[in-house]
């Protein structure tokens, strides 16, 4: 089984819960999608096994060819390549590696290269497998990072991934083939705004998913918001100056909270019964 971690907004707990659940479950992978910032690993302390490059696809002129025809400019939907009288300009950050340009050159002076974007992390805590995606800095292809990292995943053990804040591209790349979503929020108009966009996104893709308030003080506007739409809540933590000082020194919560262990184990089996 596959289960993610996301919420509408950065801030509400996405880590706490997908470090505790990955540490509280036997045979279990933890895959950090969240590659713009990755901090999985700020708990988790892993031994790095093996490190791999990913590459996008990013196109290369040969300049003999080129007449400057401009077609490979009008087909950009990005804006990534601006044609000149006697020159070609490719804007990385801005090229998507759709392969359009390649395909619609009339001249074939377009052909595919590669270039890097960010790297896969494959390490491991004890019994945990850890998988950890990170973007190059300056880069924006998220997405291509995210993928290529769920490629890691053994399907032969059960998966929690961690998912970027939002409901952009990254977090729909996250949420491709998974089997439940948790979706994390906190009892604050913010935390309801953002949590009924995230819930939407999942609802799009067809995707079961239930809620765990963070911070959980006066539930009422999400209690309210669950039971209109018939999402279950999963589990409530406490609004608790213990549990903010364990994440402040990089200490699981389940590590500083023996007690918490048990909860996380009952919140995946709940998840399971859900998914049946």
């Amino acid at each position: 089984m596959i289960i993610v971690v996301a919420s509408g907004k950065g801030g509400t707990g996405k880590t706490t819960i997908a470090v505790n659940l990955a540490l509280s479950l036997e045979r279990v992978q933890l895959i950090d999608c969240d590659v713009e910032e990755p901090n999985d690993h700020l708990f988790l302390k892993p031994e790095i096994k093996e490190t791999y490059s990913v590459k996008v696809m990013f196109p290369e002129i040969d300049e003999e060819k080129c007449n400057y025809c401009g077609k490979c400019s009008e087909i950009c939907a990005y804006n990534a390549i601006s044609v000149l009288t006697n020159s070609v300009i490719i804007f990385p950050h801005l090229c998507h590696g759709c392969g359009g340009c390649v395909l619609l050159c009339p001249e074939k002076a377009m052909k595919e290269g590669k270039r890097e974007v960010g790297i896969v992390n494959i390490g491991k805590k004890e019994n945990l497998r850890f998988i950890e995606g990170k973007l190059n800095i300056s880069e924006v292809m998220a997405p291509a990072v995210i993928e290529e990292a769920k490629s890691f995943i053994d399907l032969s053990m059960d998966a929690i991934i961690d998912a970027p804040p939002g409901t952009s591209c990254p977090v729909v790349a996250s949420l491709k083939d998974v089997n439940f979503c948790i979706l994390v929020t906190e009892p604050t108009p913010f935390g309801l705004h953002d949590l009924e966009i995230a819930y939407e996104v999942a609802k799009i893709m067809n995707i079961p998913s239930g809620v765990i308030i963070n911070k959980s003080e006066k539930d009422d506007i999400i209690e309210s918001f669950c039971e209109k739409n018939n999402i279950p809540i999963l589990m409530r933590i406490p609004f608790d100056k213990k549990i903010a000082e364990l994440y402040s020194k990089g200490i699981p919560l389940v590590e500083g909270l023996p007690e918490y262990k048990q909860k996380f184990q009952k919140l995946f089996e709940t998840i399971k019964e859900l998914v049946k």
